[in-house]
């Protein structure tokens, strides 16, 4: 071959390979499979106060593991975890393993580590110092470590409990974690070699014996220099050992670590392949995935073999076939989370708000939870709003409830409780101001507290309890009118115009008033309120609970002068410069992250704010803001999560959001629009197992956010709107796309 045809034949090659790999690369996840495309990392460095945590799990199951670190930047892990209790929580067990000097042995050793690889439903990591490889899986309520030495030197085993007991009884070790308000959590675990040697660890050292008590309780297992591979099964149990053992036989006693992990992966794909998603940047199909991978991880199913311990009256109970979930912060869960899981998972939905009517019965009161966790509710942050997924649910044809026994529960937990944020005593004075005159009675700067219910640290926040009430009322007139309650209706839907008695129609904002129904003066909308402004709102400015009112917004444009004035008003929250260095801004205000102008992407009050333009009749801005916040602050990269995510709270959000519609009034059957993200995205309707409702941007391209026109199942669709109906019979959603907006679509 001469050189002319060498060169040409060369210049073939490379256009075919050049083809070959453009081919493939515009295609870039056709063998990625959905939990591949999560980031368990993403969010793991905080901006200011919590991160995210990369959770090993499988959907809403009970055992969560994370590696114990406060954040990513650390550079060592604390021992290997076996149960993380409750979202964000540490080990209730932990495990380390470790070669050299006995004496150097701790109840909780800490790692260098190197090679680290987590997925939602495995762990693996290299103890660089130790030389030892780690492998793990899990299932619902058990697991396997797999350990591999590359020294010839005695392997360790410390099996520790932070306060409680362990034993070996020559088989297997089990023991207990005494948790809060009489709770605990069991273990059993079996090491696939008998250990040569048992002993317990003290403050003094190694001792004899095989069962130990107390704070950081250990028992060592020591196995020969001649061990280089070790396996680990276990389960835990909120009941009791012999069920943790169960657990355990259940789920992976004979099962190898990669049959437990293919599971668990079959089980991922099953549950994020639920919507089906289609063009968009491998980043941002990672950040969807990852969104709603977080949105399993709370609530969590304890139901165990047809059996649950509840912390909400400290008793084993059978649940008849209708597994029990706890654990989910209902506070910011209700906005986007809930009504996610009706449209993907509706029968769990339902379990869900059956556990809420379980506990409302175990509890001393009859109140709807407000935080149900693992140790029983612990009634934190402001208002009721429990009562908006039984509404919500409710309306959007979710049963298998007792719908008035919730009614009751909500109603308890609304008049009967004090409205007083983190309290769970009886309603007392500053409640009984309340029902009297429509609003939380505010204090002057520097005026004493009297009122035993108020938290000394969480302060009243007239403001947003106020706010968050008059939404929750109107939670109840709705169930009291769908029950036929007329009485009640009637009373609840006045109360629900309490927010107008904080409005001030000078300024604009919803303004605190003092005991005898004067405005308090003088007054900063940023700064007012103390740490975290919580003397009058909550962890959040007047700025963003200037728009918490999701049950009436079109009064709320009333008040604020008509749509432009209310147009005006919003994108002034987003100019409104921080008016402070960040420095300080954010001493006095750590949740109020995820700055745009004074709006805080950071913090669930501010979630439906930015769908709040198609109110006013500018869908376009609704359009604009979305996809740049989407954009700026949600990110495939450690810091790519605004604020405290909460475990579902926050990322329900981005779900909604990347696909196009949100559902800014949860117990209003309807969603509002936004701009996709994706060229398509297929929604399974669980309410509905034969039907998809799919999204479909057409003319899509990344720089195209502005809706052009719409098409409902064929027809014209000229408002922002859709129904719930219109979701679960299926159909689909067109919408033409173009790179700059029509300012007259959806007007």
């Amino acid at each position: 071959m001469n050189v002319l045809k060498m060169k040409r034949f060369s210049l073939v090659i490379t256009i075919v390979a050049t083809f070959l790999y453009l081919g493939l690369s515009a295609q870039p996840n056709a063998t990625k499979a959905p939990v591949d495309e999560v980031n368990p990392y993403m969010g793991n460095i905080s901006h200011l106060l919590v991160p995210t945590f990369p959770t090993i799990h499988l959907p809403n199951s009970m055992l969560r593991v994370y590696p114990e670190r406060r954040d990513f930047t650390e550079i060592t892990i604390n021992g290997l975890p076996l149960i993380v209790t409750s979202h964000r929580g540490s080990s209730a067990f932990n495990l380390s393993t470790y070669q050299g000097d006995p004496k150097n042995l701790k109840p909780v050793i800490s790692y260098s580590y190197d090679h680290e690889k987590i997925t939602p439903y495995s762990y693996s990591v290299y103890l660089d110092e130790q030389q030892a490889h780690v492998d793990y899986g899990v299932s619902h309520q058990s697991a396997i470590y797999h350990f591999s030495y590359e020294r010839n030197e005695d392997v360790y085993l410390v099996l520790n409990s932070r306060n409680g007991a362990m034993q070996w009884d020559g088989k297997a070790v089990s023991g207990y974690q005494q948790l809060a308000n009489q709770t605990r959590v069991y273990l059993w675990l079996i090491p696939e070699s008998l250990p040569s040697e048992v002993q317990v660890l003290t403050a003094s050292g190694l001792a004899s014996g095989t069962e130990v008590e107390g704070r950081n309780a250990a028992v060592v297992l020591r196995f020969p220099a001649t061990t280089k591979e070790l396996t680990l099964r276990y389960g835990i149990s909120f009941i009791e050992t012999s069920q943790a053992k169960k657990n355990m036989e259940r789920e992976v006693s004979g099962k190898s670590l990669a049959e437990v992990r293919k599971a668990g992966r079959d089980i991922w794909n099953e549950a994020l392949g639920r919507i089906d998603i289609e063009g968009g940047s491998e980043n941002e199909r990672t950040v969807f995935y990852t969104s709603l991978y977080r949105t399993y991880e709370r609530p969590v199913c304890i139901s165990e073999d047809g059996r649950y311990f509840s912390a909400f009256d400290h008793e084993v109970h059978e649940d008849n076939g209708r597994p029990f979930y706890t654990d989910d912060w209902i506070w910011d869960s209700y906005r986007a989370h809930h009504p996610l899981r009706i449209l993907v998972d509706a029968r769990r939905e339902s379990d869900i708000l059956n556990s809420f009517v379980r506990m409302s019965e175990q509890m001393d009161q009859f109140w709807w939870p407000t935080f149900p966790e693992i140790t029983g509710d612990s009634r934190r942050m402001n208002s009721n709003h429990g009562v908006a997924s039984v509404i919500d649910a409710h309306r959007k044809g979710v049963a298998g409830f007792d719908l008035e026994k919730a009614y009751l529960a909500c109603k308890g937990a609304i008049t009967e409780k004090t409205l007083a944020p983190w309290s769970g005593k009886p309603a007392g004075e500053l409640d009984r101001f309340y029902q009297e005159h429509g609003y939380i009675p505010a204090l002057h700067e520097g005026e004493e507290e009297t009122i035993p219910e108020v938290h000394s640290f969480e302060r009243r926040q007239p403001v947003a309890v106020t706010l968050g009430t008059a939404y929750d009322e109107w939670c109840l007139a709705q169930l009291a009118s769908d029950l036929g309650k007329v009485k009640d209706a009637g009373h609840f839907m006045k109360k629900s115009f309490n927010y107008v008695n904080l409005f001030n129609p000078e300024t604009k904002f919803f303004h605190p008033k003092d005991n005898k129904g004067n405005f308090i003066q003088p007054f900063d909308y940023k700064f007012s309120g103390g740490m975290g402004a919580r003397e009058y709102y909550g962890e959040n400015n007047a700025w963003v609970y200037r728009w918490d009112v999701q049950h009436n917004i079109p009064h709320l444009i009333e008040l604020m002068g008509g749509n432009e004035a209310f147009v005006h008003e919003l994108d002034a929250m987003f100019k409104e410069p921080l008016g402070r260095s960040k420095y300080a801004f954010y001493a006095q205000l750590p949740d109020h992250t995820g700055n745009v102008g004074q709006f805080s992407m950071a913090n669930e009050p501010s979630l439906h704010i930015p769908y709040l333009y198609n109110y006013a009749g500018q869908p376009w801005k609704t359009q604009k803001r979305i996809r740049k916040l989407l954009d700026e602050w949600f990110r495939n990269d450690l810091m790519g999560v605004p604020g405290d995510e909460d475990g579902g709270g926050m990322t329900a959000f981005v779900v909604f959001s990347q696909m196009g519609f949100y559902p800014v009034t949860p117990g209003n059957p309807t969603y509002t629009i936004g701009s996709p993200v994706f060229a398509k995205a297929t929604l399974k309707v669980s309410q509905s197992p034969d039907k998809t409702f799919i999204v479909e941007a057409l003319n899509y391209a990344p720089e195209n956010r502005y809706i052009q026109s719409a098409r409902l199942n064929g027809k014209a669709l000229d408002g922002p709107w859709i129904s719930h109906d219109q979701i679960v019979t299926g159909g689909t959603l067109e919408l033409e796309m173009g790179q700059f907006p029509n300012l007259d679509w959806g007007k």
